[in-house]
């Protein structure tokens, strides 16, 4: 474990004369709120190694060494979001193991999966849900994060391979770059959407405003204890006290009974200040949009751009849905906004919309 700056130096110069580099990380998110990088694991030829991100280094230099490589991944979304948000860090290219997959027309392409069918190799996932942020790690969790990257190169190879042969290394790196542009980007939060979880909107206006109340109760105290909010109260519960005013049960009946009495009286004084809320300043029902109708010339489109995309998969032995989904055919369609802006050039060729 490199938890020590004169550690990470050394690896650091290793890894800038290395010929490649393969990379994973592991978070806290089952454990902590809100989540963070736990865990970074390197492979370069000769070493499997694991950084220690809790160790307060500086990990600038890690971070420009990396940018010197094509760093390999597999399904590096999640990835690309934890360094983002926690480092500001963003990868100049990467080669996704999962995208690879998907372009050659696999339907399964879990890490573990991919191991298996082409190198042969059985990976030990037991320490999935351990808790990245304790330390010491055991040495059965060292292993296990070591198995995330010490195999990528040979899939890398592998994969490669069959993207050439396709014709589809191109596809790949397109595929990648978005990605990578994707999950750097900072995600827009709509303060008046991000507390209407699943159920609120079979809500009445002044049962979400105790809906809000308890969500922002929740937030808080999630933060304050450092837990995943569902583990300080469940979205169950929640609704069912915002429900109350509704249903004319006893809202104190769903506070969940373990909780100490101070966090219950809290809750109950939620559940008044949502109450208590005036008339005009409760939420409003969520209505979705009201939804266009396309006219006929847009549904031939449709169907066209359609047909067209299930010959070409038919054809290239790949899953639709790769091409387009059908949201995304729906917009090409009606030629709405920005559009042309998310399909990539081989999607757009191969869809006959260039």
């Amino acid at each position: 474990m490199i938890d020590r700056e004169d550690l990470l130096g050394a690896f650091v110069a290793d890894l800038e004369e290395a010929e490649w580099t393969a990379l994973d990380t592991e978070a806290d998110s089952l454990h902590a709120y809100p989540e963070k990088l736990c865990l970074i694991q390197i492979t370069i030829p000769g070493q499997d190694v694991l950084v220690d991100p809790l160790a307060q280094l500086d990990l600038s230099g890690l971070f420009a060494a990396l940018n010197r490589h094509t760093i390999l991944m597999h399904g590096a979304d999640y990835d690309v979001r934890l360094f983002k948000l926690g480092h500001d860090f963003v990868p100049n290219r990467i080669f996704d193991t999962m995208l690879a997959a998907r372009l050659t027309g696999r339907t399964s392409f879990g890490l573990s999966h991919l191991c298996q069918e082409i190198l042969g190799v059985e990976l030990e996932k037991t320490s999935q849900k351990a808790n990245w942020a304790q330390r010491p790690l055991t040495e059965k969790m060292e292993e296990y994060a070591r198995n995330d990257t010490r195999h990528l190169r040979l899939l890398v190879d592998a994969l490669r391979d069959e993207l050439r042969a396709k014709g589809r290394t191109d596809w790949h790196a397109q595929e990648c770059g978005r990605l990578v542009r994707d999950n750097s980007a900072p995600r827009k939060v709509n303060p008046d959407q991000v507390w209407r979880i699943k159920g609120s909107a079979k809500l009445e206006p002044r049962a979400l405003a105790v809906l809000r109340e308890l969500w922002n109760w929740r937030e808080k105290e999630a933060q304050r204890r450092n837990r995943p909010p569902f583990f300080i109260l469940t979205p169950d519960a929640m609704i069912k006290m915002s429900e109350s005013l509704q249903t004319g049960k006893d809202a104190n009946d769903f506070i969940p009974r373990r909780m100490p009495e101070h966090r219950r009286r809290e809750l109950r004084g939620c559940i008044k200040a949502g109450r208590a809320v005036p008339e005009n300043d409760c939420p409003t029902k969520h209505r979705p949009p009201p939804r266009k109708h396309i006219s006929p010339a847009q549904k031939k489109r449709f169907e066209e751009i359609q047909s067209r995309r299930n010959r070409e998969a038919e054809k290239l032995e790949i899953d639709p849905t790769i091409i387009a989904s059908r949201a995304t055919m729906v917009r090409l369609a009606c030629e709405a906004d920005g559009v042309f802006e998310d399909v990539l050039p081989w999607q757009r060729t191969l869809l006959g919309v260039d």
